[in-house]
């Protein structure tokens, strides 16, 4: 599973839908409300292009230091943005800095939302170049591994340009990258 974090941003998402599409692999956006709010054609092109779009909070805080009502407004507020875009309530939760706390857990399933972490980090935040973007989800590819990107909160060219290098090693060594979906019976 391929993630993108802290988007949509108008600069940098947009590449990465594209390639994508080109590959015609889907992924998951855990988006900040606000950039969503300004930002809802891109939600909506993730929609009709077949991504799954998460909450990941309204402004990006660190969750263990708010309270709780804090914790459930700035989770109450994306799901709103999202489902004006993206024509439904978000299924998946991701906290900021990947800070659980029981409170997010809780809200996060009242307001009907499973939580998602990662487990293959590019640390793409620090701008560490495209070639160690690459070779941490080359190096760390393997069933069932979920991989954290981000498409807004700086500058995202390197992931934008890792993308485009990694997508096509993870495809011809035979990964099916996918996204969750949940189908209760």
């Amino acid at each position: 599973v391929l993630t993108f974090d802290d988007g949509p941003d108008p600069r940098y998402t947009p590449h990465i839908l594209d390639t994508l599409a080109e590959y015609d692999v889907r992924a998951m956006f855990f988006v900040c409300g606000e950039m969503a709010v300004d930002n809802q054609d891109l939600l909506a092109r993730m929609a009709d292009e077949g991504h799954v779009v998460g909450n990941h909070t309204w402004s990006h805080p660190l969750l263990p230091r708010l309270s709780r009502s804090r914790i459930r407004s700035e989770m109450e507020r994306t799901c709103d943005v999202i489902e004006d875009a993206y024509g439904e309530r978000p299924a998946w939760f991701r906290a900021p800095y990947g800070a659980w706390n029981r409170a997010a857990f809780q809200l996060g399933a009242e307001l009907g939302m499973d939580p998602l972490a990662w487990s293959v980090d590019t640390l793409d935040w620090t701008t560490p170049g495209t070639r160690r973007i690459v070779g941490a989800v080359e190096h760390g590819a393997a069933p069932g591994v979920v991989v954290l990107s981000h498409d807004a909160g700086g500058d995202r060219s390197q992931s934008v340009r890792a993308l485009r290098d990694y997508l096509p090693y993870l495809i011809d060594s035979g990964y099916h990258i996918t996204v969750p979906r949940r189908q209760y019976v």
